[in-house]
């Protein structure tokens, strides 16, 4: 019996290698030259934490921008317990690096940033020139950031580390009917550009088109969108399974909020068996697959 990957290889999309040309950028433009892509107001990445004592934690990191104020936070996410915040636009609180130590539900908590030469482009996260850490009981649990060098000068020599992975993304953006992000589907993967246009009326078509670009790439292209405002499709990202599902029912049906949902979810040919071995199930239970939310308003 073949393989479930192998399978779905015949009908899903293909995105990492050259078998995609026929669905080339040159074919399908997936930008218009005079169209800017929505604001990015905030962002907000879930990470999965392994200690040492195999104790695991969720903990979610939250950069968000928007006229008054730019920041970010910190929680666990499985309890919405926020335990950091940090604005630094905020007259009352311009403290761009520090520490902070507090204990919650029987762990010690340290958190050192510094922000002060952060970079910063259009999205509300730094790209460069910052460092965010979280140390859980001596051990260190979180890094975010590229000054490496910086942050092991800070810590004690022979401090072991967590283990931790990205495993979900969720973005929100408003404007016009152009996202532009970009995300990776796998630890240590390559960062794919992923661009979602919603065409209609002003681009002269009859009817709205949705299409999905990864890389360049169109990978779907769904036409006669205000009937098909619900779907999903099956693709290949890096050699995975990825489901790509849409829900535009109030962007075109509700012009109080107007907003479209969007999101990518990895998984392996194990979820698409119909039965599995207890001790197989036990250990699907214990991954946890990347995904990756956009939620897109209309309105600013």
């Amino acid at each position: 019996m073949r393989e479930i990957a192998s399978c779905f290889g015949e009908y899903a999309i293909q995105v990492s290698d050259a078998s995609c040309s026929s669905y080339s950028i040159a074919n399908h433009s997936c930008i218009p030259p005079n169209l800017v892509p929505s604001t990015r107001n905030a962002v907000t990445y879930v990470y999965k934490l392994l200690l040492s004592t195999h104790k695991r934690l969720l903990i979610s990191a939250t950069w968000s921008r928007n006229n008054t104020s730019q920041g970010l936070s910190l929680s666990f996410a499985d309890k919405s317990l926020t335990f950091f915040k940090l604005n630094t636009n905020s007259r009352l609180f311009r403290k761009k690096k520090g520490s902070k130590l507090l204990e919650i539900d029987n762990s010690k908590l340290e958190i050192f940033w510094d922000l002060s030469t952060a970079k910063y482009n259009a999205g509300p996260e730094p790209v460069d020139g910052f460092y965010v850490v979280v140390m859980v009981d001596s051990e260190l649990g979180l890094v975010l950031g590229n000054l490496e060098e910086v942050v092991t000068k800070k810590l004690k020599s022979g401090t072991s580390a967590a283990r931790f992975s990205l495993v979900s993304q969720r973005e929100h953006f408003s404007g016009n009917n152009l996202y532009s992000t970009k995300s990776q589907f796998m630890d240590n993967g390559k960062a794919h550009d992923i661009l979602i246009r919603c065409s209609g009326e002003k681009e002269g078509l009859k009817h709205p088109v949705l299409s999905v670009c990864i890389d360049k790439k169109m990978v779907i292209c769904v036409k006669r969108l205000q009937w098909n405002f619900r779907g999903n499709q099956t693709i290949f990202v890096d050699g995975l399974l990825v489901d790509l599902l849409w829900d535009m029912h109030d962007w075109f049906y509700n012009p109080v909020s107007g907003h479209a949902v969007f999101m990518f979810r990895t998984r392996s040919g194990m979820d698409s068996r119909l039965w599995l071995e207890e001790r197989l199930m036990q250990k699907e239970q214990d991954k946890l697959g990347f995904s990756l939310l956009i939620y897109a308003s209309k309105n600013p």
